[in-house]
């Protein structure tokens, strides 16, 4: 018996000096027990990049899961430890491993630029 799910991938909205996008627009359906890759590209030219990533229910608040510097390796995330994230100087991923029906939400990822 397979249960699926289906993700979404959703962006927030950002200042316009900088820029995070999804890239892909699309759901996805995938089988309890699978991995699933979610990617945003981003531009900023500061050194100084926070990406973020959330989950939203369906008609509750999102929820904070995870960031991380895009110059760094330091993640600060929720407990679950199947949430990972990798990140680069264009993209940021949200990595999730062995899903589960519970996973079924949107996910929003953000860019943050802090002050030098």
């Amino acid at each position: 018996l397979c249960t699926t799910l289906i993700l979404c991938l959703m962006f927030a909205d950002v200042t316009a000096a900088y820029k995070i996008e999804p890239n892909r627009r699309t759901n996805m359906i995938k089988t309890e027990g699978e991995f699933v890759m979610l990617s945003c590209s981003y531009e900023s030219d500061s050194e100084n990049v926070h990406l973020y990533w959330y989950r939203q229910y369906h008609s509750i608040e999102p929820q904070y899961l995870l960031n991380q510097g895009a110059r760094s390796s330091i993640t600060r995330h929720i407990s679950d430890p199947r949430f990972q994230s990798s990140t680069s100087r264009i993209f940021t991923e949200l990595i999730i491993t062995s899903v589960t029906v519970s996973d079924t939400a949107l996910y929003y990822c953000a860019l943050r630029v802090q002050a030098q």
